[in-house]
């Protein structure tokens, strides 16, 4: 079988390209590096089942070949990202997702669309489950990437009902794991870089806001199911780690496990931040018997070994 991957040059676009080469399908992967890495494919490249197009998916795509799965996951994830490019993220998740969707359309192909957990925005209900419809402000400094998010989902089902394309929407909830840029502005990463060099650790708010975090091979395990199986027509899926932590309790973790001398410093809160993140797992734990497996501290390990030797640290 034949997949198209945007965004394959990303940290999770990356993941996913190496799990379908490895169960023998065929990958084209798309990317115009606004905030990918070249770094991250370069090992595919040699692949004989790997082809890579330098290519904007704003833009009308044509791949003269058969695809069976069209996974879009091209965007900028992280609030530095998106922040810095507004219109960009607006873009590739309207037009991006339009140009997709024709594309899956045109091509007959199963649907697989990168949602997020910030569509729920600040939630009013704990756990978030997916028939829940969010507490998101439409104009605040955010909403480039949650309502951009919103859009492409209403995109997908309309395409869903009109023209009665497969499509599986991904809420990907907070992922973490080697490959995350070191400045993107994610909390694990930043905490984890600012421990290693025995800086400050810097929390917005009082450290009592809580996320879950999820080990990136449980999450790449996750949609790959969700993009095989059969009979999931317009199905949503949250994906992430039930398990939540507090931040201030991330930070004491990671100060641990990495050996630093760092001490915690408060900021000012960031605007829209949410005060609790925690998927309702549930659905994919019932349709699909996937939870995560990978402990925080195990996968905190891994992500702190991977940091040490990218940043060059003795």
């Amino acid at each position: 079988m034949n997949i198209l991957i945007t965004g394959v040059a990303g940290f999770i676009g990356s993941y996913l390209a190496e799990k379908f080469l490895s169960e023998g399908f065929y990958v084209i992967g798309l990317d115009n590096f606004l905030t990918g890495k070249q770094e991250n494919i370069a090992h595919l490249l040699k692949n004989k089942n790997f082809h890579f197009i330098h290519y904007n998916v704003v833009n009308y795509i044509y791949i003269d070949k058969k695809i069976d799965i069209v996974l879009h996951f091209a965007c900028p994830a992280s609030p530095v990202d998106y922040l810095n490019y507004p219109i960009q993220t607006m873009k590739v998740n309207s037009l991006g997702t339009l140009n997709t969707l024709g594309f899956a359309k045109a091509k007959k192909a199963r649907y697989i669309f990168a949602s997020t957990s910030e569509i729920y925005g600040n939630p009013e209900k704990h756990p978030q489950s997916e028939d829940y419809f969010g507490n998101v402000n439409p104009v605040g400094i955010r909403s480039v990437y949650d309502e951009a998010k919103r859009f492409s989902e209403a995109m997908c089902m309309a395409y869903h009902r009109e023209h009665n394309i497969d499509i599986r929407i991904v809420r990907i909830f907070n992922t973490y794991g080697p490959r995350m840029r070191l400045n993107d502005g994610r909390v694990i990463p930043n905490f984890v870089y600012q421990a290693l060099k025995n800086e400050d650790i810097t929390i917005y708010g009082d450290g009592n806001q809580t996320r879950s975090f999820c080990y990136i091979d449980d999450l790449i395990e996750a949609i790959y199911k969700i993009s095989i199986t059969d009979n999931l027509n317009g199905e949503i899926f949250n994906v992430g780690n039930p398990q939540e932590i507090k931040i201030i309790d991330l930070a004491k973790k990671i100060i641990q496990l990495s050996n630093s001398k760092s001490k915690i410093v408060f900021k000012p809160p960031l605007e829209d931040d949410p005060k609790r993140r925690c998927p309702d797992i549930s659905k994919i734990k019932n349709k699909l018997n996937w939870e995560p497996k990978i402990s925080l501290d195990k996968g905190l390990k891994f992500t702190i070994d991977y940091i040490q030797k990218v940043a060059n640290y003795e």
